[in-house]
């Protein structure tokens, strides 16, 4: 039970610091609606979606004025379309794109995750059409995202997919040109993927997941950074070890309201709950960024030596104290670093102090890897496909998921912005290292899995 003390906290945070619910996810599973009739299938899906998702925006806005907690984005995660759709080509795949846009339409929620592939080890004609399918589908869509997991500690990094991910991403920023080549924005390419992500673009319902499942995905970088800030004021000799605990007790709050939510949506929905996402996911509002964390920690800005370090201590804070306050903690669960998402990692970035290089060696502890940032147009794709393999390496060695949504903007270079809108923000193009990869790219095949992956 909450003290009067701490109830009283959670208050002032609601009011003050941006504490919010970021996202209550409906997980659907799709296996039931397979069917080698695109027709009887895409019947099958949206009265399924319809079914489950009549309501969903309804009961999160009912129990968000209930608490005074928003929830700011209800959305859908399906069972990956590259599985259930495995007989479609690539033309049927991306008419299964449109069928889903204007499901979670229908449904009113923001955004629909799962329109994905899991190619870690090797590509089925599925996967493959898929994959062919993303730039028109992602192009001619609103709400529905991508995820494409190509490596995993168990089976390796497959090069192949991570060439055919450079080439695509290339193709999916052209086929959205006219917007800065949003669609990038809604494509992502994961080591590692967990099968339970409530966030975009990376959510999907895994194969050993429940029928039908409330997911929920809390934030609160602004919350973390108040605190902070709060225990500089009242501790004369504040040391790293009171910053880790004050991240870790205002992490096991935040969780606690998260967890609180989700269920009662979930009993309201009559389904189970599955888990809460704790990851600190920042938005361009000033006072709700990650980026704002370093700055109460001592360093002039993200991107400074020591950040690594510093995001290291966060991560492990936020996860400590949200295990301690639930026993269904999953999704990513840590800090995001998405640089046109967060208004102070975009001015570090565009300010100099915050470069590719250091961004890849900050994914090594962090809860993602390099993502949201914008890159000249012209990059050729595959050192795309090198930024993907090196981000693959860190989660494959070290056992942890990390992922790629980098958006090469069409037609604009260095120095130049990208404005994508919303929850996405905006960002100036940084460099990319201009160091040729193709040979190595194009030998193809897959990189074995570490010894460390035998654990039978």
């Amino acid at each position: 039970m909450l003290t009067e003390r701490e109830v009283l906290s959670t208050i002032n945070m609601l009011r003050n610091e941006h504490l919010d619910v970021r996202t209550v996810t409906l997980g659907i599973s799709l296996f039931d609606c397979v069917s080698h009739d695109f027709d009887v299938f895409s019947y099958k899906v949206r009265a399924k979606i319809a079914k489950y998702a009549a309501h969903l925006v309804e009961h999160c806005n009912e129990v968000g004025a209930r608490y005074g907690i928003p929830v700011v984005n209800k959305r859908i995660s399906i069972s990956p379309m590259a599985v259930v759709g495995a007989g479609f080509n690539a033309e049927q795949m991306v008419r299964a794109c449109q069928m889903l846009d204007e499901a979670a339409k229908e449904a009113g929620v923001d955004f629909l995750g799962g329109f994905g592939a899991l190619v870690e080890k090797g590509m089925t004609p599925g996967d493959r059409a898929l994959i062919e399918s993303l730039p028109e589908a992602l192009a001619t869509t609103d709400r529905v995202c991508s995820s494409i997991n190509v490596a995993s500690s168990k089976a390796g990094i497959n090069m192949d997919a991570v060439a055919l991910m450079g080439r695509q991403i290339l193709k999916v920023a052209d086929a959205t040109r006219d917007r800065d080549g949003i669609g990038c924005a809604k494509l992502v390419v994961f080591a590692n993927i967990p099968q339970d992500v409530p966030f975009m673009a990376g959510a999907y319902l895994g194969i050993g997941e429940p029928d039908v499942v409330i997911n929920v995905g809390v934030s609160g970088p602004g919350v973390v950074k108040k605190a902070i800030d709060r225990a500089k004021e009242t501790h004369e000799s504040l040391t790293l070890s009171d910053v880790a605990e004050v991240i870790k007790s205002t992490a096991y709050k935040v969780t606690r309201v998260g967890e609180l939510i989700g269920k009662e949506v979930a009993d309201r929905m009559h389904l189970p709950f599955g888990v809460a996402d704790l990851s600190l996911a920042p938005t361009p509002a000033v006072g709700d960024s990650v980026g704002e964390i370093f700055q109460s920690v001592g360093l002039s800005s993200i991107g400074a030596p020591g950040s690594t370090a510093v995001l290291a201590m966060l991560n492990d804070a936020v996860k400590k104290g949200g295990v301690f306050a639930s026993s269904h903690v999953g999704g990513l669960s840590g800090a995001f670093i998405p640089v046109s998402e967060d208004s102070s990692i975009e001015a570090a970035a565009n300010s100099g102090a915050l470069t590719m290089e250091k961004l890849e060696a900050m994914t090594s502890v962090c809860s993602v890897g390099l993502d949201m940032i914008a890159i000249p147009g012209d990059t050729p794709a595959t050192t795309i496909s090198g930024l993907i393999a090196d981000e693959m390496a860190i989660g494959m060695i070290n056992t942890k998921t990390t992922a790629v949504r980098v958006i090469p903007v069409p037609g604009k270079g260095v120095g130049e912005t990208a404005i994508f809108g919303g929850l996405l923000g905006q960002a100036k193009i940084i460099p990319v290292n201009t160091g040729d990869a193709s040979a190595f790219i194009n030998l193809g095949g897959r990189i074995p899995a570490p010894i460390h992956s035998l654990k039978n």
